[in-house]
């Protein structure tokens, strides 16, 4: 795929009975099955930032988890991602995505992505808005993507989609980046509601180019340097993609803050040390870095360490990896520490052909 250099098109057999969902492969999170033009959003995200400084990133409209994990594997698993999603019954599905492959950096939340402007403001590096549409992109796909379409709903989308670009804006520290992208045509949720945040902002707000993206891109290229693909340029689905800069700060919205106590406790260095001890010996598994432990009751946790700042100021519904459950004996090692951990090389692994798995 042009502009996303682990993504692939798949041709198969006519005979290959088994769905690509049901492989063995797919359900050890070895990869992910995403439409093509929806990996571009993460590639102007990404290009001329330096991941590895790369220390907070969210994701406003997750579920079901392709850009996050897209997102998680560019960075390396580094930082924090802060995955949101406004469906409860959705994040269920992202959580499971994530477990299946092996991202260990996110918190997911469970917020209307209005939200964050004003409970996080300035906080994060980079931010991906793939905005909820009225999805006219995906008609050539899915034929009664259109059965329930309106201009009445596209308006009324529209202005949700400029009260989440905001509210994003806000939550962008000055000098990051935001990329702005819906799997829809019309101007009125794109071009439009970009320009919306520019009216609103002025200069501290410039519409980065995405002409150079990847080659061939400026066949749909627009006046303001971005991505309106329609499904006959790329045969892909459409797809819109705005990469836009936060040159300075602007006045967030004021918020009354009530949160619950967080029910985790920081290890100490002793007990840390004590549990590497036991995970090297138990699973030849060491513990990465940038990371910390943390318990809650007899269960012990994995967090990236750069979302200690943002404990304290939202509400997770799941943070990082569990790790283990101690009991008298030591600790009982959880499967998803092993997905998201593991190698491959460690000495207690056992290699399985295709028919022995």
């Amino acid at each position: 795929v042009p502009w996303c250099d682990t993504g692939f098109w798949i041709e198969r057999d006519e005979s290959d009975a088994v769905p690509l969902g049901n492989t063995s492969e797919h359900m050890a999170g070895l990869f992910y099955i995403q439409e093509a033009s929806s990996m571009m959003p993460v590639t102007a995200l990404l290009i001329d930032n330096n991941v590895d400084e790369l220390n907070t990133v969210l994701d406003v409209a997750s579920a079901p988890g392709s850009k996050t994990t897209q997102i998680a594997a560019a960075i390396k698993n580094r930082g924090t991602l802060v995955a949101n999603e406004f469906s409860s019954s959705r994040v269920k599905v992202l959580h499971s995505n994530i477990q299946r492959c092996g991202v260990r950096n996110v918190a997911l939340t469970n917020f209307d992505g209005r939200v964050f402007g004003g409970w996080l403001p300035e906080k994060f590096d980079a931010i991906l808005l793939d905005a909820p549409c009225s999805g006219e992109g995906a008609v050539r796909k899915d034929p009664d993507a259109m059965s329930n379409w309106s201009k009445e709903s596209v308006l009324d989308i529209a202005l949700t989609q400029k009260d989440l670009i905001e509210s994003a804006f806000h939550a962008l520290k000055p000098g990051g980046v935001l990329v702005y992208s819906t799997c829809t045509l019309n101007l009125e949720e794109n071009q439009q509601v970009c320009h919306h945040l520019k009216d609103k902002f002025g200069d501290a707000v410039d519409f980065e180019p995405l002409e150079h993206l990847f080659e061939n891109a400026d066949a749909a290229i627009t006046e303001e340097g971005f991505l309106h693909v329609y499904p006959q340029i790329f045969d892909s689905e459409g797809f819109f993609v705005a990469r836009l800069r936060k040159h300075h700060s602007v006045e967030a919205p004021q918020v009354k803050k009530r949160l619950g106590n967080f029910p985790f406790e920081k290890v100490s260095t002793k007990i840390t040390k004590d549990i590497e001890k036991h995970l090297v010996e138990n699973l030849g598994i060491s513990l990465p870095d940038q990371t910390q432990l943390w318990v809650r009751d007899k269960e012990v946790w994995l967090f990236p360490a750069a979302l200690e700042s943002l404990i304290g100021e939202i509400r997770f519904s799941r943070m990082g990896v569990k790790l283990a459950e101690t009991h008298k004996k030591g600790y009982r090692w959880q499967h998803e520490a092993v997905m998201a951990l593991s190698t491959g090389e460690e000495p207690q692994s056992v290699s399985l052909s295709i028919e022995d798995a």
